[in-house]
């Protein structure tokens, strides 16, 4: 016998979408009736989420990593002359650069600006490779010659320090810096109590294959059997034909110093 339409079951029959009461009180509901984000929409949130949390944190880290990179580098400073000593032997005859002890150590080097991108910072490079000897008779300057050797002038980043070096002073075809008295200069009145005392000193200077007449102003200090000498010597960097690498994003002043202290004794 065939089967009429009467004759099937009831719970084969298909509500119709349209029919209001299509779902009963125990139906589950969708995820947008009830607020509930289905699977679909899930992942593109929790990516979100996670790129926002990324995002904060790389502002908080971006900082503290940005200062360690770019930091202020390593500079001579001038001397110390805390405990200090009156000297102990006579000035009069030839000296030679020593290590010296902290905190009077021999070092020589540069300090200049950079401007980067919304900021400005002063960057600095050192190196305790200096040697030198001068000649003092009758408490004057008679002659002196110091030599820096540039090709290990560090600053506080290894990669910043082979920049420096092989594109900013080209040190593989300049690889030392000097300076040399050019004028006999009265020593008489530097302090011989531990004190500091101030001299000009003419002389020439070369950097990057490049010499330059210049008057600096040093600080002296006689102490025990050494003599301790420092000045920050102001040049134009293209005096010396130094210019800014292509490569490198910062401009960098044209204007800057080369510092300088020894440590020296007979």
């Amino acid at each position: 016998m065939s089967n009429t339409s009467a004759d099937r079951p009831h719970d084969d029959v298909t509500p119709s979408a349209g029919t209001p009461n299509s779902q009963g009180p125990g139906s589950r509901t969708t995820g947008a009736a009830t607020g509930i984000a289905s699977p679909r929409f899930r992942t593109p949130i929790i990516v979100v989420a996670v790129i926002l949390i990324v995002g904060l944190a790389l502002v908080a880290v971006i900082p503290p990593i940005y200062t360690l990179i770019m930091g202020p580098g390593l500079k001579t400073d001038g001397i110390h002359p805390e405990g200090a000593q009156p000297a102990t032997t006579d000035m009069n005859g030839s000296w030679s650069v020593v290590p010296g002890s902290i905190p009077n150590t021999t070092s020589a080097g540069f300090t200049f600006d950079e401007i980067l991108p919304g900021e400005e910072k002063t960057t600095s490079g050192s190196t305790s490779g200096v040697t030198g000897e001068i000649e003092i008779a009758n408490n004057s300057l008679v002659s002196g010659l110091v030599t820096v050797d540039m090709t290990n002038i560090s600053t506080d980043q290894e990669k910043r320090d082979i920049n420096v070096r092989m594109k900013l002073f080209n040190t593989d075809e300049f690889p030392t810096a000097t300076f040399e008295v050019t004028e006999s200069v009265d020593l008489s009145s530097i302090p011989d109590d531990g004190t500091v005392g101030q001299v000009v000193v003419p002389g020439e200077l070369t950097v990057h294959g490049q010499t330059n007449e210049v008057a600096p102003t040093f600080d002296v200090l006689r102490d025990g059997d050494q003599v301790i000498i420092a000045s920050d010597i102001e040049i134009n960097r293209l005096d010396y034909g130094v210019e800014t690498p292509e490569f490198v994003a910062a401009k960098i002043a044209e204007l800057g110093e080369i510092n300088v202290r020894l440590a020296l004794e007979k």
